[in-house]
């Protein structure tokens, strides 16, 4: 795709350019666009329309929550490859009303009817990844009406007029999104509904190729003119249910009825004296300020962006923090995971004495403090009046499940494959229980002001995502811009929370994206590191941060997608 090939083009020419030790860690060299900057709002998501749809919202008195609900539905129409209300959703919005950080989990169940020892029964070691099984309760429907009846200001019915309108009259696809579309195809077709609904004649949408998806048109019309429960209690609710008993399912009408997202606090840690925020578990987001704590004590800037030093503590800290990952966190009604002591400056500093400079760590246990393929959209929304959200969501592996319930337009989730079938493990299968979760948003504040609302997009680079920006913008100085489109650092193989639950034995792999000198490579190795080039996942990333001096929102999308950051 052109937007990789130019940016690892700009990368690589970036290093092999002499420059100044100062120059090398500011990052300008690797900004592909400069930062937008506006006024009065902001909006930045991976799709240009989308942004656009946002921006619409809230020039009709919208506010920025508001336009993070219509600029969600666009992208589960637009760029069905990673969303849609078949899958969960997360948000954080800071409020200048009440001058506080609020936290919402809208993430679904497993169906009551399923256990582990039906697993067990029927011959399965994990959940299969597509088809019936993984398809937990979907609760981005949920989540929008949650967020709305606290901070929105339009009828739904207006903020899904837009989407509503693209799905019948169509849109062009653009061309990340075909590309992973064409990728999807050849796998989900086999599973009901979705050749039906998800193809043209068998075959993915072209880039350029115009979309439309009138079932999805029906269902938003519906909500819009009928609210949450026309989603989870009525004739959607019973489609679902009756879809998936047909096809060898479990999730029932009566899953839906129960679920319930919640309101739950966001959790933070400091790094030089930036407030970062992440959601509690079942999510992955307090890995980021596990990483963080660890990175504190280290000289990171005298280092210098892309230094053997940098790359290798970070990727040391990554595993420390990936093995606590792995043992603690899980759905906190059923495994309770000590959250303030993962996350406390202690419990860093008794850690991070594991960390070898010399040396890469092999194998590594969790402490005892008292997944790769998903694919998600994330998105950021500001108002006039000061409102940030952070919100993300996803369908879990590309396109989801597969299972495409008939005349709704949607795939459901296959969010369920993140269980693990060992009784006994924090996240092992359980009727009613909530999977571990990859998808998290991510904020910001400094000097008790709310500064950053970002994150990065690509099951467990999220959390190494999050990291690396705030290390981008405070170690290295750089810009919103510069910092999402810096060469990334991605390391795989570290003990896992789901699926088989595998244990790190060799050290993993470290996979670099282009920009990383080869003087770093060949030290890394030394170092004891198993380097490849990058294959992903690496993004992509959306921003907006206020300036408050200023008095201005400065908005970033990075290249690894179709995305734009716009305000006005």
């Amino acid at each position: 795709m052109r937007a990789t090939i130019l940016l690892c083009s700009l990368l690589l020419f970036a290093v092999t350019v002499p420059a100044p030790a100062a120059d090398r860690i500011t990052g300008q060299v690797f900004a592909t666009r400069s930062e937008v900057i506006a006024p009065s709002v902001m909006a930045a998501t991976s799709h240009p329309l989308a942004t656009q749809i946002a921006l619409q919202i809230m020039k009709a008195g919208g506010s920025a929550v508001d336009a993070a609900i219509a600029a969600n539905a666009a992208l589960g129409l637009m760029e069905p490859t990673g969303n849609g209300i078949g899958g969960d959703l997360f948000a954080m919005v800071w409020d200048p009303a009440s001058q506080r950080l609020h936290g919402y989990n809208g993430s679904g169940r497993a169906p009551q009817s399923l256990s582990l020892e039906w697993f067990r029964d029927n011959g399965y070691e994990q959940v299969p990844s597509w088809g019936p099984l993984p398809v937990t309760v979907p609760g981005a429907v949920d989540g929008w009406f949650a967020l709305h009846e606290r901070f929105g200001k339009l009828p739904m019915a207006r903020i899904l007029a837009p989407t509503i309108d693209y799905a019948r009259r169509g849109h062009p696809v653009h061309e990340v999104i075909a590309h992973y579309w064409a990728r999807s195809v050849p796998r989900l077709s086999e599973y009901p509904g979705f050749v039906e609904q998800f193809t043209l004649d068998g075959r993915a949408p072209a880039k350029g190729e115009m979309w439309r998806n009138p079932n999805l048109a029906d269902t938003l019309e519906t909500l819009g003119r009928d609210g949450r429960d026309a989603f989870y209690n009525g004739a959607i609710a019973d489609t679902i249910g009756q879809f998936m008993a047909a096809h060898g399912g479990f999730l029932s009408a009566e899953d839906l009825a129960a679920h319930q997202g919640e309101w739950v606090e966001p959790v933070s840690t400091t790094y030089r004296g930036v407030q970062v925020w992440e959601l509690p578990p079942n999510g992955q987001g307090i890995a980021a300020l596990q990483i963080l704590n660890l990175l504190e004590p280290y000289d990171l800037a005298g280092y210098g962006f892309g230094s053997p030093e940098h790359v290798h503590l970070f990727v040391e800290a990554k595993k420390l923090a990936f093995e606590d990952r792995a043992r603690w966190y899980a759905d906190p009604d059923f495994a309770s995971a000590p959250v303030e002591r993962l996350i406390g400056k202690d419990y860093a500093r008794e850690r991070g004495r594991l960390i070898d400079m010399e040396r890469a760590a092999r194998s590594l246990e969790a402490g005892n403090p008292a997944l790769q393929q998903g694919d998600t959209i994330y998105l950021t929304t500001a108002d006039a009046s000061g409102m940030m959200v952070s919100l993300i969501q996803s369908n879990y592996r590309g396109m989801g499940s597969g299972m495409a319930p008939p005349g709704l337009g949607f795939i459901l989730q296959d969010r369920g494959e993140q269980f693990v079938l060992v009784e006994g493990h924090a996240n092992s299968w359980a009727p009613g229980k909530r999977p571990f979760h990859t998808i998290i948003p991510a904020f910001a504040s400094r000097d008790g002001k709310p500064w950053l609302s970002f994150g990065v997009m690509g099951g467990a680079m999220q959390p190494q995502g999050h990291a690396q920006i705030i290390i981008n913008l405070v170690d290295f100085g750089m810009n919103l811009q510069e910092a999402g489109d810096a060469p990334r650092i991605h390391h795989d193989g570290s003990t896992e929370p789901a699926g088989q639950a595998l244990v790190m034995s060799d050290g993993g792999v470290l996979e670099l994206e282009s920009g990383f000198p080869q003087a770093t490579v060949r030290a890394l190795m030394r170092k004891g590191h198993r380097v490849k080039s990058a294959d992903g996942p690496f993004g992509g990333y959306q921003a907006i941060a206020r300036d408050h001096v200023n008095d201005v929102w400065i908005g970033a999308s990075e290249s690894r997608k179709d995305g734009q950051a716009a305000g006005w």
